[in-house]
């Protein structure tokens, strides 16, 4: 009789199966780190704050991209370099390939004209600087 009882109350819904709910809150977390993950990275992982800008346009084809970051390192690419191995590695590129600066919006403009200019120096002329979208 106790048996018809207890499953009576599970009917009506007085119990609630922990399983489900349990599966329902692991995906949420696993789509939430995913999601996560992939916002905060950035092109070769390094975080930069970039300027805003309502003239701004997309630039077309690949280019290499210099990342200057608040704490004044230099990245081409993936790999941090000093502005000897910058203007080493730019002189050893094609004249016609382009160059995209993306600097933090805190980082000095002195830096980021250092940087215009050993582009130059090595004879880069498609130098443009990474911005985002102002509202």
């Amino acid at each position: 009789m106790r048996f018809g009882l207890s499953r009576h109350k599970l009917m009506e819904g007085r119990y609630l199966d922990v399983a489900p709910v349990a599966g329902c809150v692991l995906l949420l977390m696993i789509f939430l780190m995913l999601t996560w993950s992939s916002s905060v990275q950035t092109q070769a992982g390094i975080g930069v704050d970039l300027p805003k800008a309502v003239t701004s346009e997309t630039v077309k084809g690949k280019s290499s991209v210099i990342t200057v970051t608040r704490e004044r390192v230099l990245y081409f690419g993936k790999n941090a370099v000093s502005t000897a191995e910058l203007s080493e590695r730019l002189s050893s590129m094609d004249k016609k390939d382009s160059v995209l600066i993306k600097a933090d919006k805190g980082t000095s403009l002195e830096r980021v004209v250092e940087v215009w200019d050993i582009c130059r120096r090595s004879g880069i002329r498609q130098v443009n600087i990474a911005t985002t979208q102002a509202n």
